[in-house]
């Protein structure tokens, strides 16, 4: 951030612009991923598993992707 003076000794700070987002593409991927999840659930206790499979769904596809690379 940058920071201007508005008057002797005092200074405010402009607010951030364009930044953040990830936030969305995480929430399209939390719903895509828990559409998916429930979908595959055979039972309640396998759902249960889904949701928080879908909370935590950016560490599978990193340890893929990595695994991928690895070899």
């Amino acid at each position: 951030m940058t920071e201007q003076t508005t008057a002797p000794g005092r200074r405010y700070r402009r607010p951030a612009t364009g930044r953040g987002g990830g936030g969305a593409v995480y929430g399209i991927g939390f719903i895509g991923a828990l559409v998916y999840y429930l979908q595959q659930a055979d039972g309640f206790w396998v759902g249960v598993l889904g949701v928080l499979k879908a909370l935590v769904w950016p560490a599978f596809l990193v340890y893929d992707v990595l695994k991928h690379l690895a070899g």
